[in-house]
């Protein structure tokens, strides 16, 4: 930007020096041009060519006179420079700068010369041609260009030392950031990057940095979380093979005592590998979107398939399986079976005797939900909001058994998410508990055709 101000500044005295250079040029020629149509005698002219001299100062400037078609009568050249042959501006015609021409002399300096005609009284014609040298102008310019170079090289280095100051200033706040952020590591993750005196334009980056560092901590206390959980949940069915294995090994057993232990402990096996099952089913749920496998489902149909299949085990506890609403969803057919198992599940497991479980299915323009409604114990606030935590029991003494891990509603809510919608929890009046499966509509060209 400076080296362009330096050029424009230059190129803008050059464009003036030249432009009063062709004024003082045209002006000499019109003034003789005047002064001959007005009958002053050429004569006395010719006689004195010192006045032309002494008008132009002495200088280099050329003033030239001759009638049309011959010799020069009046040559003031002192540089001796033969103007080239141009065509005058006729007679009657005003001179404009357009009619100034450019010429080099033998020293390089630039020189602008015209030439116009005049017709006098007696009827001849007069080419009068002007020239000027710009000595002083290139000097002029010369002298210019050299502060100009100068102004610009010592702009360089002021900018150069300037912005150095001022960026190394200005990056202060991302240094103190730096320095903050080297301090996190997983032991300080509640450390956050302060905005105090950070500018304006850093504060948004220094807010989305904190809520950045409040997701990874969250993330990490869940993981330690669940670490912890992993490790108190496998340690529960090992100890008991290991208590098995101990007591069967202190003394010798009969074949009978020796089947019923292997039979405990196969359970106790069962109920790790189902652990495993899921925790692997988790962990690869946020990178299955690609294997999902829609298809369209008769609500009717797989509500009903669930229901059947848990019917012995509600009468067990006097729960009777209701289904309402039917209607068509696009899901993954297995997927779907497994989420609203866990539903149903759940609902038999901790809800009230003798109570009724009812399926309903609901279809409006924001997409599909399925609930499910079963009466027990209201869940309390705090409770609702860790429900889909891996490894989290509402109840942990209506838990016991290899037939509960915790883990239930966190499929069921890793499944929604591969689905793009949400399962909910909502307490209603009168200890009845409402989960919500809810599928957003698909669009119609990923719909695949039903088959027959």
């Amino acid at each position: 930007m400076v080296s362009s101000v330096g050029f424009y500044l230059y190129y803008s005295m050059e464009k003036e020096l030249i432009r009063r250079a062709d004024y003082q040029v045209t002006g000499r020629v019109q003034y003789f041009r005047h002064l001959l149509a007005n009958d002053f005698p050429l004569s006395q002219l010719s006689r004195s060519p010192e006045l032309f001299e002494n008008m132009l100062g002495n200088e280099r400037d050329i003033l030239q006179f001759r009638l049309e078609n011959q010799p020069l009568i009046i040559n003031v050249n002192p540089s001796h420079l033969p103007l080239p042959d141009i065509k005058p501006i006729e007679n009657g015609r005003e001179l404009s700068l357009d009619s100034v021409h450019h010429l080099s002399a033998s020293d390089g300096t630039p020189v602008r010369f015209t030439s116009a005609a005049v017709r006098m009284q007696d009827g001849r014609t007069v080419i009068i041609s002007a020239a000027h040298f710009m000595t002083g102008e290139a000097q002029m310019l010369g002298a210019f260009r050299l502060e100009i170079i100068g102004a610009v090289v010592f702009a360089y280095l002021l900018i150069a030392v300037l912005g150095f100051g001022v960026i190394r200033r200005g990056l202060l706040p991302l240094r103190k950031m730096a320095q903050e952020a080297a301090k996190i590591h997983p032991t300080s993750l509640s450390t956050r990057l302060s905005s105090e005196n950070a500018p304006q334009e850093l504060q948004l980056l220094i807010l989305s940095f904190n809520a950045m560092l409040d997701r990874l901590a969250e993330g990490y206390d869940r993981l330690t979380q669940f670490s912890a959980d992993l490790a108190h949940e496998i340690r529960t069915p090992v100890g008991a093979l290991m208590g098995h294995c101990q007591v069967a090994l202190y003394q010798t057993r009969s074949t009978e005592e020796y089947e019923t232990l292997l039979a405990n402990n196969m359970e106790e096996l069962e109920r790790i590998s189902r652990m495993i099952e899921n925790i692997l089913f988790l962990a690869r749920a946020s990178h299955a979107h690609s294997v999902l496998n829609i298809t369209p489902l008769s609500l009717a149909v797989e509500t009903t398939r669930v229901a059947d299949y848990f019917e012995g085990l509600a009468e067990e506890r006097g729960m009777q399986l209701v289904c309402e609403g039917g209607g068509i969803l696009y899901a993954d057919a297995i997927l779907f079976q497994r989420a609203l198992s866990n539903l149903v599940a759940n609902a038999i497991r901790y809800g009230d005797e003798n109570t009724q479980i009812c399926v309903q299915v609901e279809q409006d323009g924001q997409g599909t939900r399925i609930h499910v409604n079963s009466t027990g114990a209201p869940i309390p606030t705090g409770k609702r909001e860790k429900l889909f935590d891996r490894f989290y029991r509402a109840d942990a003494s209506r838990s016991e058994g290899a037939s509960s891990n915790g883990l239930g509603l966190s499929i069921v809510q890793a499944i929604m998410a591969l689905h793009q919608g949400e399962v909910t929890v909502l307490s209603l009046a009168h200890g009845n508990t409402r989960f919500t499966l809810h599928f957003p509509d698909i669009h119609e060209e990923k719909k695949p055709t039903l088959l027959q």
